[in-house]
């Protein structure tokens, strides 16, 4: 959605703007003095490394591309990872992936959660490693390092591969993990772990990097909102607009066009407690909790209201203020479906938007 889909020019601005100003400010913005040292070490050991895993998201393939490997002349031993599969939309994806392999560039898609993928992405890699080897039979031990932006997945993967490698050589002892946080910039020092024996093969994790500006600003936009850059330095409520703008102009919420009615859910409710009989009713009556918007009753009436108010839409969705009323209308209904107080205060918006955009990415609204 997020590659081929343009959001309204105003939002873009606006956002790649704030990204442009977080960059400016090297004391607050994100590339710090840490992430700077960072990027030092990377370039240093590039070199050393026998492949490189480039690790992008498969959402946003190309503004999630690593800008410090430009500095390194492109080689088959640079493969690209598309991870976050499950987020992305699979036949976007796979043009994706024959994009690549037309620009005759090593692509692989991976979902870090699927452990079959993961398998033959392991035995992708010792594939690799064999032919390597064929070349240089003096290599014992061969060396991956992954490298990418902030938040594409890079230590989920390197948990995922070491678990599977562990597993398949059949090594015991504690399982040494990557640490995997929802917010960039988590992983702070390059760290090693083994995923394969017979040939032996080390995956370097490494942290995230952004370049010191992004003077792009759909770049900009889309790295904010898949979570690259943190929320704070461009603003909850403009991420959350630029979601449902994206999202507006989308064919996604036609796939939820047989969702049944709020009214028809209640009716099915009533029905299974009457059978189940009082106590259980009861017990499944608790479990329910407004407030949590993960909980699946409230992600089917944040799809029906997106549903609803996209559908109602008699305006167009070319013009800047007829989409901005759209996107006001489903922030008050959003209000609503959230359990959140209904008004114009900050600290109701702000927290229909970080509802919201957790949603997003957590890929429950797809």
């Amino acid at each position: 959605m997020l590659e081929t889909v343009m959001a309204t020019d105003a939002l873009v601005r606006r956002l790649g703007a704030a990204v442009k100003k977080a960059g400016a400010n090297r004391g607050s913005g994100w590339f710090t003095p840490h992430m700077a040292a960072a990027s030092r070490a990377i370039l240093e050991r590039i070199p050393l490394v026998d492949f490189t895993l480039e690790v992008r998201d498969a959402r946003i393939p190309i503004s999630s591309a690593y800008e410090d490997l430009r500095h390194f002349s492109s080689s088959s031993r640079n493969i690209i990872v598309l991870t976050k599969m499950d987020l992305a939309d699979r036949l976007q994806t796979q043009e994706w992936l024959k994009h690549f392999g037309e620009q005759n560039c090593i692509c692989y898609g991976i979902n870090s959660h699927n452990k079959d993928n993961i398998k033959d992405f392991l035995n992708f890699l010792q594939a690799q490693v064999r032919e390597l080897n064929k070349v240089d039979r003096s290599k014992h031990t061969t060396t991956v390092m992954l490298v990418g932006i902030p938040n594409v997945g890079k230590s989920a993967l390197v948990n995922s591969l070491h678990q599977i490698g562990r597993i398949s050589a059949a090594e015991k002892g504690k399982l040494k993990r990557a640490i995997v946080s929802p917010m960039p910039g988590e992983t702070k020092d390059i760290s090693s772990l083994k995923i394969a024996s017979h040939p032996n093969i080390y995956v370097l994790d490494t942290p995230g990097v952004l370049p010191p500006e992004i003077l792009d600003a759909e770049v900009g936009a889309k790295l904010a909102l898949t979570g690259a850059i943190q929320d704070f330095l461009v603003g909850e409520q403009e991420l959350a607009e630029y979601f449902l703008a994206t999202f507006n102009s989308s064919d996604v919420y036609k796939q939820w066009k047989n969702l049944p009615s709020e009214e028809d859910e209640r009716s099915s409710k009533d029905h299974k407690a009457k059978l189940l009989g009082s106590p259980e009713a009861d017990v499944r009556k608790h479990k329910q909790y407004p407030t949590d918007h993960t909980q699946d009753f409230i992600v089917r009436c944040v799809r029906r209201t997106l549903l609803e108010t996209v559908s109602s839409f008699k305006g167009n969705l070319e013009n800047e203020e007829e989409v901005q009323e759209l996107i006001k209308a489903q922030f008050v209904a959003l209000q609503e479906v959230f359990h959140v107080p209904l008004g114009s205060d900050n600290d109701g918006i702000y927290k229909v938007a970080m509802k919201l955009l957790n949603l997003y990415r957590t890929v429950r609204l797809l």
